[in-house]
């Protein structure tokens, strides 16, 4: 299925559920994201009222990091989803939830993985960051146990990340609380537990799928991200022989 046949399967009640779930979070996420998401927005220029068309969104995109987003039926397994990424090439689920699933969902729909996100795959270093990430689980694909602590990183920071603006205020940056209402709102509350970026804490930090998390880690830059990359790779070779001298 072409990209254009993709985009005119949706159905009107599919466009509504876009529509009341993009406008929910426009109302809400506004002093807890970061700038850089709402810029973002009008960058690969999504629209309110209807789910966005990857073809149009990709003209916008990949001029500006050599990202680009291409429909995936469903979860991809690890050595697909991290070889798509290190091409720069982002799996993006192609259905969406119904009106009854607006608030929980078992598995990412489109709205996760497109609202969430795509406005951040406008960031240089970001998308550097992304892309070296994913070269470097491809190097362990033959160790899951080893792939299993990278996506760990990935997990506390593509998905759940926060970050620390000047003012000491945390701020969402992680796809995964910029598509939740209830985790949006806690994620930057006093009431959860944030820690500063530690490769070494997150490597040793298992996380949660069921639930909000129980704790997050904030970054004070992207750069940071992908400075941390030299140490990460050193401590996933240092495992790797660790293992395999036991």
């Amino acid at each position: 299925m072409s990209l254009t046949q993709l985009y005119n399967s949706y159905t009107p009640e599919n466009h509504e559920v876009w529509a009341i779930l993009f406008e929910r979070q426009m109302q809400n996420l506004p002093g807890k994201a970061v700038p850089e998401f709402f810029e973002g927005l009008e960058k690969v220029g999504f629209k309110p009222n209807r789910i966005p068309n990857f073809y149009e969104v990709n003209a916008r995109l990949k001029p500006l990091t050599g990202f680009e987003v291409v429909a995936a039926p469903g979860i991809v397994d690890d050595a697909l989803f991290f070889q798509l990424i290190a091409n720069r090439q982002f799996p993006a689920t192609v259905w969406i939830r119904r009106k009854d699933q607006l608030d929980y969902l078992e598995e990412p729909d489109m709205f996760h993985d497109v609202f969430g996100h795509v406005p951040l795959l406008t960031i240089p270093v970001y998308c550097e960051f992304l892309s070296e990430l994913s070269q470097l689980a491809l190097e362990h694909i033959d160790r899951p146990d080893i792939v299993d602590k990278l996506t760990r990183i990935y997990w506390y920071t593509i998905e759940f990340g926060l970050f620390r603006n000047s003012e000491g205020e945390a701020r969402i940056y992680g796809a995964g609380i910029l598509s939740s209402v209830g985790e949006s709102k806690l994620s930057v509350s006093e009431e959860s537990i944030k820690y500063d970026f530690d490769i070494t804490q997150i490597l040793d930090t298992a996380y949660i799928k069921e639930t909000y998390q129980s704790q997050y880690f904030c970054i004070n830059s992207y750069e940071q991200l992908k400075n941390s990359l030299p140490e990460l790779r050193t401590a996933l070779a240092q495992l790797r022989q660790e293992v395999e001298a036991s």
